[in-house]
């Protein structure tokens, strides 16, 4: 059973005179590790606004687990490109927050999960520090540590690195890679860079053109784990260009 199912999805915005999503349909797997590559303002995000319940869709069915969005509670998580964890709390009380939304969990068991996913992603002892008090890259880290306590295996980040700095940016590539390969959730990512894209997929899901009608996969020809000596394989590179220039095709048309 596929994670995501997109059957025949259209959107349009209020201010615009047509379908920026145009019946598109697509399958996500479980497990999977997929970038949906794009030149800026062509829709992606759209389809993350849709999945997550922030837009509904003019027509068409959004499934997660084989059942409707409709009426379904904390199924998917969301990580945008800015952090957006609040300044008047410490890092472990924005942590606590899909937690306390949900009210499953004891304060005692909140607290647990929320030293274990610290723990997990590098930030033990930044429980009661300030987020003005952590540098891009752990501000970033805490905000999917926090994607994570939501308790869903899928996880939407859209363009989560795009702000950083470019030695940053490629150490939470890898950060990233590495989590993902211990928990195995379903990552969607959101990118219009071709490497970064490259260097996180199995496979690229290509908008080709607005509106989007299709998701072009592409698979990427590498095996994981990975390091960024893999970008300069030649089968790589050629890809790469492919890509680009499907992109710039997008951007002259």
């Amino acid at each position: 059973m596929s994670v995501l199912s997109f059957d025949r999805v259209s959107y349009q915005y209020p201010s615009e005179d047509f379908d920026i999503i145009d019946e598109l349909s697509f399958d996500v797997e479980p497990g999977s590790f997929h970038c949906i590559l794009g030149v800026s303002g062509c829709g992606k995000s759209t389809i993350f606004r849709m999945t997550n319940g922030l837009l509904q869709p003019k027509k068409g069915i959004i499934r997660v687990n084989g059942q409707p969005i409709s009426g379904q509670k904390q199924y998917c998580g969301y990580m945008p490109q800015k952090d957006l964890l609040f300044p008047w709390r410490s890092v472990g009380e924005n942590l606590a927050l899909p937690m306390e939304i949900s009210r499953k969990l004891s304060k005692k068991e909140q607290s647990e999960r929320i030293d274990q996913a610290l723990n997990e992603v590098g930030l033990a002892g930044c429980r009661d520090k300030r987020p003005d008090e952590l540098s891009g890259g752990m501000r970033q880290r805490a905000a999917f540590a926090r994607t994570m306590l939501i308790g869903s295996d899928l996880l939407l980040l859209d363009e989560p690195f795009s702000a950083l700095d470019f030695l940053t940016r490629i150490s939470m590539q890898e950060w990233l890679l590495d989590q993902w390969q211990k928990h195995r959730h379903t990552i969607l990512f959101i990118t219009h860079d071709v490497e970064e894209a490259l260097f996180l997929s199995s496979s690229v899901l290509v908008v080709e053109q607005t509106p989007i009608r299709a998701l072009k996969e592409i698979p990427v020809p590498l095996d994981y784990p990975r390091d960024r000596s893999v970008l300069a394989k030649p089968e790589i590179v050629s890809l790469r260009e492919e890509l680009i220039g499907m992109l710039r095709k997008q951007v002259v048309e």
